[in-house]
């Protein structure tokens, strides 16, 4: 047993990449501070904020996961989500994506898949 228990902890290719890419960019920006460096502090809260964007962008492609626990066969970081093609419940990312692809399909009402 773990020190969390039997729980799921949400470990994803969207949550992996996108931390690794935040912690590159504040050691980056972090590293600039301290040499006096202006851009690479820019650099590095650049690399912060593609970090949000690329794990959000993994988390529409399915590389994610939806909020709330999973199935213990779905645990796997490496388990791709089905559902993130028409979007999660409760999921803001989702349902900003979901309603835009609703505005542009050309049947009201209907997904454009």
């Amino acid at each position: 047993m773990s020190a969390h228990g039997h729980v799921d902890l949400g470990h994803t290719v969207a949550g992996w990449t996108g931390t690794t890419l935040a912690l590159l960019g504040v050691t980056g920006a972090g590293l600039a501070v301290c040499a006096a460096w202006t851009p690479g502090v820019w650099l590095g809260l650049a690399l912060v904020g593609a970090a949000g964007l690329v794990t959000w962008l993994l988390h529409l492609a399915g590389w994610g996961k939806p909020s709330g626990p999973r199935p213990v066969s779905e645990w796997d970081w490496r388990t791709r989500d089905a559902a993130a093609r028409t979007g999660h419940a409760h999921c803001l990312g989702c349902r900003v994506t979901v309603a835009s692809r609703e505005r542009c399909s050309p049947f009201p009402g209907t997904r454009r898949p």
